[in-house]
């Protein structure tokens, strides 16, 4: 250290009397040892909140900054470093002068793990020890920091504290230095503690609604291997059940309890009536007012019966369903009638549809069997006045995996269908639907996303008569081509636009964010329909968007492009449409 120091802090012992001074603090150091000495030396804050001291308290702050230095260097690695500090009077200011070498970096030399409790054998167990020991985040060779040390008894932890093994915990830890070598040597002992399983849940809260349906939502089965999310997903199925406007799903992680762990749920019940109304405008369908009356508690056994009505400017429906909550199986069935009326591009439909339906949601895939009768009278300009009718048996498959954000960077949903219908069964002809849609979201640098979506679908018939239009397609719109007008592509009748047999759509979007709630669009979209896969000609639409995080949803506004129509068009939706 150098000598003048010494002579300076009893020089200021002496001037304790002297007079309040600002502070000034300069420090000599590699750039990354700067940094946070800076942020951290007790002198360095001081100064920067422009603290005036006596020299009684310039005397401590020096102290005691000399050995936060020397700590904090530990923790970086430099455990031999050279320090020396001085202070003096410029102007009428304290300055404080720092000369830090901080020498050699320690190195990890060596790492062992050692393993105790329910996991330290079998088979099973021996194969997550040996993920764990290659995930160890702190290599040979490595420069030994404290919170890369801190960090790394973190990770080994984490996938036993949420899987299986939730009381898990260090039974022994220690980082050894040798000075002479600059290295360290480190030995971390893991106890998972016992392996954790299901019990049966306890549930209170429960007045209205049969206990049934808490117990039917649950993901969990007695004697399945806890995992930390199980609970998560089982609080957000209650929630979204319809039943319930709160849900706690909790567990005791008492080691005595391991072999049939309770799990606790808690539920506040929803009134069994809601009358709701709302309003709403999009650039596909128009302005929209709807209502809906829901009763959750038909025959006091959760039976759920809706009505709902829908106007809007380009199409009206109309339609009541009884559906039951979730079986035992995890299905929920329902029966459903809809009456549709549509003004669309020039083709007019109106129809009746009849339709029984068993869904099913097990973690990301959601399927749905539907059994459908539908009959429509249909008008396309001067052209078709038409009746069709089928009876159809169809299947979808959804598959989710984009979080509960918004606006997801990262994931995909893949939506796949498959239906048709028998001319000898309550059908005007014999046909066969097939449709698929997948986007897949990537992020791009900290605040940007890449979307990319396809389409395809396809009817496979000897003839487009009868079959009513919701089996076939049309493109264009919001969610499909824009720049041009909803359902606008197709084939052209009479000035009108028809439903046809193939569709073919595709968008290529990069989104940048510049907060949680604002970001911009750059998009290109692609498409057609046609009546067969050579008649295709797909258009093309491109253009600019906002893009807005608001408390009921994501609102996005476009301005699009059409090529073949040479004119720009403004899109706008509210809510994630896949």
């Amino acid at each position: 250290m150098l000598a003048r120091r010494f002579n300076i802090l009893v020089c200021l012992a002496a001037l304790c009397a002297g007079p309040a001074r600002a502070l000034t603090v300069e420090v000599t150091a590699p750039e990354e040892i700067k940094t946070l000495l800076m942020q951290h030396l007790e002198t360095a804050r001081a100064a920067r909140l422009g603290e005036r001291m006596d020299a009684e308290e310039m005397a401590r702050l020096q102290r005691q900054s000399e050995l936060t230095a020397r700590d904090l260097l530990a923790t970086e690695g430099y455990f031999s470093p050279q320090l020396e500090s001085a202070v003096e009077w410029v102007g009428d200011d304290w300055r404080v002068d720092y000369l830090i070498v901080p020498g050699v970096r320690t190195r990890v030399r060596s790492v062992k793990l050692g393993f105790d409790g329910a996991w330290a054998t079998g088979e099973e167990q021996a194969m997550l020890r040996a993920r764990i020991e290659r995930s160890f985040p702190l290599k040979p060779g490595m420069p030994f920091r404290q919170a890369d040390w801190d960090l790394a008894k973190l990770v080994v932890l984490r996938p036993l504290l949420v899987d299986t093994y939730p009381t898990a915990h260090l039974s022994a830890s220690e980082a050894r230095i040798d000075p002479a070598t600059h290295t360290a040597d480190l030995t971390l002992t893991l106890d998972s503690g016992p392996a954790f399983v299901y019990g049966v849940p306890v549930i209170t809260g429960v007045q209205r609604y049969p206990e049934a349906i808490v117990r039917n939502l649950n993901p969990m089965r007695p004697g399945q291997a806890y995992r930390q999310q199980d609970l998560l997903d089982y609080q957000a199925m209650l929630e979204a059940s319809s039943y319930y406007a709160q849900a706690t799903v909790s567990v005791d992680l008492d080691p005595r309890l391991a072999s049939a762990l309770p799990v606790q749920v808690e539920v506040i019940e929803r009134p069994a009536k809601r009358f709701s109304v709302g309003a709403g405008i999009s650039t596909d369908t128009g302005a929209r007012v709807q209502a809906s009356w829901l009763h959750r508690d038909i025959l006091d056994r959760g039976m759920r019966l809706k009505f709902d009505t829908r106007i809007e400017t380009r199409r009206q429906t109309g339609s009541a369903e009884l559906a039951w909550p979730r079986n035992a199986h995890g299905y929920e069935n329902s029966l459903g009638v809809q009456l549709k009326q549509e003004d669309i591009e020039g083709q007019k439909t109106r129809s009746t549809v009849l339709a029984a339906k068993r869904n099913r949601t097990r973690g990301q895939i959601e399927t749905t069997l539907t059994l459908q009768y539908q009959t429509e009278q249909q008008r396309i300009a001067n052209a078709v006045n038409a009746g069709n009718q089928a009876l159809t048996l169809n299947y979808g498959w959804t598959q989710r995996k984009v979080g509960r954000d918004f606006y997801a960077r990262q994931g995909h949903v893949l939506s796949v269908q498959g239906g048709g219908a028998l001319e000898s069964l309550l059908s005007d002809t014999r046909f066969l639907r097939l449709y698929g849609r997948h986007v897949q979201y990537f992020p791009v640098g900290r605040n940007g996303r890449l979307v990319l979506r396809g389409e395809l679908g396809s009817v496979l018939a000897q003839r487009r008569d009868g079959i009513p239009t919701d089996f076939l397609f049309r493109a264009g719109g919001d969610n499909s081509v824009r720049g041009y007008a909803y359902q606008s592509l197709g084939r052209t009748l009479n000035g009108a636009v028809e439903s046809v047999r193939t569709l073919a759509t595709g968008t290529v979007e990069y989104n940048y964010f510049f907060d949680r709630n604002w970001g911009m669009a750059l998009f290109v979209d692609a498409g057609d329909a046609a009546d067969s896969p050579a008649s295709l000609s797909p258009v093309l639409g491109y253009g600019v968007g906002a893009r807005y995080s608001s408390p009921v949803g994501p609102i996005n506004l476009d301005l699009a492009y059409g090529e073949a129509t040479q004119k720009f068009r403004l899109h706008f939706s509210l809510g994630l449409s896949f």
